[in-house]
């Protein structure tokens, strides 16, 4: 149900199915925790009983407890990059207006203009609806936050390229 693929700001280019298996302790079933491929360093760390340096992982995050099933949660934000930043915070997502790939063959761009694309992905996985004039206090918000966390504001912890 997901818009788009590969290389794209949209769910289909950055959601990736993710199995996690271990009998003894994980309850079969599907999470819908935000998790990312960063948090792996801090998870495995907790799991194996180990202090993490936060200087060589300052983005990773212990999801420890979504992946074994025992909280409904993740972390709370990810940032995504194709080519550019978005951030998806919970259901949420805001994508900055210009270019994003669209499509899965043969690929389109698209433009999305000012004020950017905000989407809720639990009524809309296919990012269908752009909501910015409905719910402009969130549009904000997450503008705000995608701007503190980039490469470059003061406090950021990212270290991806821009």
């Amino acid at each position: 149900p997901w818009r788009a693929g590969k290389y794209s700001l949209f769910e289909g280019g950055t959601r990736v199915p993710f199995i996690v298996n271990w009998p003894a302790r994980i309850k079969p079933g599907v999470s819908q925790a935000l998790i990312s491929q960063v948090d792996f360093c801090a998870t495995f760390a907790a799991l194996a009983g180990v202090t993490p340096d936060a200087s060589t992982m300052a983005d990773s995050q212990n999801v420890l407890p979504a992946l074994l099933g025992e909280s409904r949660t993740g972390r709370d934000h990810v940032v995504l990059h194709a080519g550019r930043l978005a951030l998806r915070e919970g259901d949420w997502k805001f994508i900055p207006p210009g270019p994003v790939q669209d499509g899965l063959g043969p690929w389109q761009q698209v433009r999305l203009p000012e004020p950017g694309g905000l989407y809720d992905l639990a009524a809309d996985p296919g990012e269908t609806n752009n909501l910015p004039p409905r719910f402009p206090e969130r549009l904000s918000a997450l503008r705000e936050r995608l701007q503190q966390i980039r490469p470059g504001a003061a406090g950021s912890v990212f270290h991806g390229t821009a």
